[in-house]
This record gives structure tokens, C-alpha cells and sequence, in this order.
């Protein structure tokens, strides 16, 4: 939440300033940077919704929780990256070459703007990657790998957002300098094109991961080994045979396994111990719902 709230803040800001510089310089680049802020801004708000929506407890009507909701906001908030931020930096871009606007100067506002900017949006990077690195640390993964594969969509939103925003930044600079240099606007208009490429890209990426989820995305082979692990740690629990687990939120599971149950209890008793022992597994806080079923006796064991 801390993350989220911390680019809402940075990316709110640095909006309003590069509108004001857009306005008065007329850059194509300085454009597609306000909108890029702007698209940023509002997709930081449907990630606070995602948040809040996702962590409702789960009720009679949602079993494994709302955790998915999570991913449904995220989805809304990359689109909302590619439609706005986008296809306006790239249709400004192609405007600028079709028809290329008088000079309108104002070369230093845009730079201190474009410097505040990468300090902000640097700020804001620095705590997303604090987590990432945090989080990668805990599940031994490299941070680009955590990052693309976590359950966390606004922690993965955030991070792939200002990781952008940093690069449209340079970009920007770039094309800027490059018209003030050779005071040819078509380097600007390149600028405002490859800050949409840019844009779209990490949009189109971020949607199909959450539409991944949402189609019930499983664990990794680490992942599924820790979980089938902890289960073999039950008291109660001998053999596993069959194991699916899959995510319906951010760091939420649902698990189904087939087990035999230490002892040969009768089938009336053997159900209750059954529903006891889905209690006792879903005390874990990553585990929502755990569904326990009879093992097949000629299958073999899984191991973990």
C-alpha cells in the first residue's frame, strides 16, 4: 500500500508540472510525458482500489476470498496505461512529423522539470525495488524474475510503471536535446513515438499477466515443492498423490490434494478428520481454501 501510495504522490505531481511545461514549450516529448504521468496518476488510484477490493475476507458467496478482484482493477489499470498514456504519446508523435510546430523554446523549464521528475519517479522506484528485492530475497529468486512471476500485481505494476517512467524520462531529454541541438522537431516527435512504444509495451505485458491469473495461474515447481512440503509436515497427513494448487490472490492459494490419513478409520469418521485437517491447513495465511480428498491406493506417493 505504502509503495502505491508513494507513486500516486510522485506521479500526481509531476503531471501538473509537465503540463505547464508542455503548454508553454509545445515539445511533443514534454506531451507524451504529461500523459504519461497522467495515465500513470489514475492507474496508481485503480491500484489503491485493487488493494482495498482484494482484501475483503472471504463470505458464504466467495469461499477462497476476493483476492481476484485484485487482478481484475490491475487489468483496468493497464489498459488504462496503453489507451491513454500510449496511444497519446505516439499519436502526438505523429502529428509533430506530419506537421511540425513552430519552436516554442522554454529548452531549461523542460529540463528542470524532466530533473525533478527523475528524482521523483526515482524516489518512488527505490521503494518498489526495496520490496521487490525484499520479497525476491525471502523466496530466493532474482528480483526480475520475483517481479514478473509474484502474485502481486500492484507491487508488479508499480515497479514495471516507474521502471518506464525513468526510461520516458531520458527519452524525452533526449529528443529535447536533440531539437534544441540541431533545431530539427522531428528528434522531439521520435521521442513522444518511443515513449508510446515504450508505454505499450509494458502495458500489453502487465495485462497478460493478470489475465494469467485470472485464468488460474499455478505455483512454479519451487513453489508447488514448498506447499506439497508442508503438507507432508502434517501430523496427520501420510501419503499425497495428487496436488493442485493455484493462486486466487496476491499471496492467497487454493489447494486440492489427494492424501491417505495416518490410521484406517472407519468412512464416517474418516470425513470429519478429513474437514479437521482442511481447518488446520487453511490456519497457514497464505492458504484460503484447502480441499482434501481420499487417495486412489494403487497411485503413487508425490515427493516433494
Amino acid at each position: 500500500m505504502v509503495t502505491v501510495v508513494v507513486a500516486l504522490l510522485a506521479n500526481g505531481l509531476l503531471a501538473v508540472a509537465k503540463t505547464a511545461a508542455a503548454v508553454l514549450s509545445g515539445s511533443a516529448s514534454m506531451t507524451a510525458e504529461a500523459a504519461h504521468s497522467w495515465s500513470d496518476t489514475g492507474n496508481e488510484v485503480f491500484l489503491l482500489v485493487a488493494e482495498k477490493s482484494g482484501n475483503r475476507p472471504r463470505d458464504e458467496e466467495h469461499p477462497r476470498g476476493y483476492g481476484r478482484a485484485t487482478y481484475v482493477w490491475s487489468l483496468v489499470a493497464a489498459f488504462g496505461l496503453f489507451t491513454l498514456g500510449a496511444l497519446v504519446s505516439i499519436w502526438t508523435g505523429v502529428e509533430e512529423l506530419r506537421s511540425p510546430r513552430e519552436d516554442g523554446g522554454h529548452y531549461t523549464l523542460n529540463y528542470v522539470i524532466l530533473a525533478v521528475g527523475f528524482v521523483l519517479e526515482g524516489i518512488s522506484f527505490v521503494q518498489a525495488s526495496r520490496q521487490v528485492h525484499g520479497q525476491a530475497r525471502r523466496w530466493r529468486m532474482h528480483p526480475l524474475s520475483f517481479v514478473s512471476r509474484t502474485s502481486n500485481p500492484t507491487l508488479r505494476a508499480v515497479f514495471f510503471e516507474d521502471s518506464s517512467a525513468l526510461v520516458g524520462i531520458l527519452l524525452a531529454a533526449t529528443g529535447i536535446g536533440l531539437h534544441q541541438a540541431t533545431g530539427d522537431p522531428r528528434f522531439d516527435a521520435i521521442g513522444s513515438i518511443g515513449i508510446g512504444v515504450l508505454l505499450g509495451v509494458v502495458a500489453v505485458f502487465l495485462m497478460r499477466r493478470n489475465m494469467e491469473y485470472l485464468l488460474g495461474e499455478g505455483l512454479g515447481p519451487q513453489l508447488r515443492s514448498r506447499v506439497l512440503t508442508s503438507l507432508y509436515e502434517h501430523p496427520e497427513i501420510e501419503r499425497i498423490t495428487y496436488l493442485h494448487v493455484e493462486y486466487v490472490g496476491p499471496q492467497k492459494l487454493f489447494v486440492v490434494a489427494a492424501v491417505d490419513l495416518v490410521g484406517d478409520d472407519p468412512e464416517p469418521d474418516l470425513a470429519l478428520r478429513f474437514r479437521e485437517v482442511e481447518r488446520q491447513i487453511e490456519k497457514d495465511p497464505q492458504i484460503v481454501d484447502a480441499v482434501l480428498t481420499l487417495a486412489p491406493p494403487d497411485e503413487p506417493a508425490l515427493q516433494p
